[in-house]
């Protein structure tokens, strides 16, 4: 364990950049052995807007890196936040209640505001218009959303008083979590099932990008399952029966232009449709 922090505390910027490119391309390639839809789409075509927002997240993330690393770098030297106010705590359990809590604020519960706050709502759209869910809608979010997650990350990094090792390894698992989880993959669903009860699973989080409500409410979790579990936003839905995007957004061609998703937070909000019968 002391290895892996030391490592992650002085990540390169190539590796982590490695691991962004590795785990894209490890499951576009998977999508095409195991794919759970046979979209009627250009692959590439699709992954442009998509690409887009992911240049756009990272450029977010490095101009404001330095807040991230300030703070991280404070509450190290002053002991500050929930696991340095924990005594005698093994070296393996600190690393995991600093990622565990880290997922929590800064992805479960980023996420849940989202939903429940309708200018953040909006905001979030981006990613829930694409039609044609696959492992490059992980990063698909509109540079203001970019901010918000940042903010909410920032804020777990100083509650939790984890120090930057902890904060780039949290964030080296986020990445290939939603990568895996948003991947246009189809798991045995027994297996499916069973890893969701401790992590994100691929039929987990479609759930949350079906069309319509209460689905679209649910499964907010990035890395670990259990907080949707606990505060009982869990739900399930048979991958057969899923359809993507958002009912007050039915414009496929206009949801894949970076224009209009640019402008797409902007626009007068509409109520979506409350409950679909799906049985």
């Amino acid at each position: 364990m002391e290895t892996i922090i030391n490592y992650f505390e002085t990540i390169p910027s190539l590796h982590r950049s490695l691991i962004l490119v590795g785990g894209l391309t490890f499951f576009w390639l998977l999508e095409g052995t195991l794919p759970l839809f046979n979209f009627n789409y250009r692959k590439w075509q699709h992954a442009i807007p998509n690409l887009f927002f992911t240049l756009t997240t990272i450029v977010v993330n490095f101009g404001l890196a330095f807040l991230l690393i300030n703070t991280a770098d404070w509450v190290k030297d002053n002991q500050f936040g929930i696991i340095n106010w924990i005594p005698n705590l093994p070296l393996w359990a600190y690393v995991l209640l600093g990622v565990l809590l880290l997922d929590f604020i800064g992805a479960y519960l980023a996420h849940y505001v989202e939903h429940k706050v309708k200018p953040l709502w909006m905001i979030h759209l981006v990613h829930h218009t694409d039609h044609n869910v696959d492992t490059t809608t992980a990063n698909r979010h509109h540079p203001l959303e970019s901010v918000i997650r940042f903010v909410f990350t920032l804020f777990g990094v100083f509650i939790v008083g984890t120090p930057i090792a902890i904060v780039f390894l949290y964030q080296s698992l986020s990445l290939v979590a939603t990568q895996f989880s948003h991947a246009n993959i189809k798991l045995p669903k027994k297996v499916d099932s069973v890893l969701s009860y401790v992590l994100v699973s691929p039929d987990m989080h479609k759930v949350h990008h079906h069309y319509m409500l209460p689905y679209t409410d649910s499964n907010y979790g990035n890395i670990f399952s259990i907080w949707d579990r606990l505060f009982g936003t869990f739900m399930t839905l048979d991958r057969e029966k899923l359809t993507y995007g958002v009912d007050t957004f039915p414009d496929e061609e206009a949801n894949g232009k970076i224009s209009v998703l640019l402008k797409q937070p902007f626009h007068k909000y509409r109520k979506p449709t409350n409950i679909e019968n799906v049985e």
